[in-house]
């Protein structure tokens, strides 16, 4: 089977769809979402449709919870919270229903998808670095082979192994080859709002048959999907800025 995994679209269509359109060409059999589909872009309406209506397993973001009312964020950064605000409001009632009941993960034999760490999905702890994949160990039993997240934005995987010499190894995009006997955490990267200093949209695809996960980097229309932020004066400017830079 091959599965497209994708996150963090952040309300960005013009990067949705060049995504949706690839993952077209590339035989998939399943699509899936790590979460977060609202906050900082300017069409939170049509990328909610659009996942709800071609995703087969969407998992909460943080984003999405905030908006479907299952968290407080009156912590977050006055911006993040205006934009939260907006697309509440953007959103139709359908909408905001399918994104108030969407779960926490998604879980099979040998495969978890969760929008932050995987061992504390709920708690939405970020995966940055070798200290935070470290962490994983003391949760090696409750992982899958593979663990795909999404939430940093970023293309960081790792492989865990117990009992080896090295037991936590950094591997490399944008090929990686799944050792059964190991474990695997996998960030995915963003399709809306990538933060690895590269602004083209990113997705995976798992083939788990080849047992080999595929990163894709796709150049779309950044102009456009700004100006969508730049239309709405309860936006942040700079949330379009960063589409330019990657970050």
């Amino acid at each position: 089977m091959r599965i497209a995994i994708f996150s963090d679209v952040h309300a960005n269509i013009d990067a949705l769809e060049v995504v949706l359109a690839h993952i077209d060409t590339q035989n998939v059999d399943v699509l899936a979402c790590l979460g977060d589909i609202v906050g900082y872009g300017g069409a939170p309406q049509e990328c909610t449709t659009l996942v709800r209506t071609r995703a087969k397993w969407t998992v909460l973001g943080n984003h999405d919870a905030a908006v479907g009312g299952r968290m407080k964020y009156d912590y977050y950064y006055s911006a993040a919270r205006d934009a939260l605000d907006l697309h509440r409001e953007m959103l139709d009632e359908e909408n905001l229903q399918w994104l108030s009941e969407l779960p926490m993960g998604y879980r099979e034999p040998g495969l978890q998808l969760t929008h932050g760490r995987p061992d504390v999905p709920d708690s939405y702890e970020y995966m940055f670095n070798d200290e935070h994949a470290r962490l994983l160990l003391e949760a090696y039993d409750t992982l899958e082979n593979t663990n795909f997240i999404g939430h940093s934005h970023l293309t960081e995987a790792y492989r865990l192994e117990r009992g080896a010499d090295e037991e936590i190894q950094r591997v490399s995009a944008p090929r990686i080859e799944i050792d059964p006997h190991a474990r695997y955490v996998i960030t995915v990267g963003s399709v809306g709002q990538p933060r690895d200093h590269d602004p083209r949209a990113c997705y995976v695809i798992y083939d788990t048959d080849e047992r080999v996960v595929e990163y894709f980097r796709l150049r779309y229309d950044i102009k456009a999907a700004a100006k969508r932020i730049w239309a709405q004066d309860r936006l942040s400017a700079e949330f379009a800025k960063r589409l330019y830079l990657g970050i």
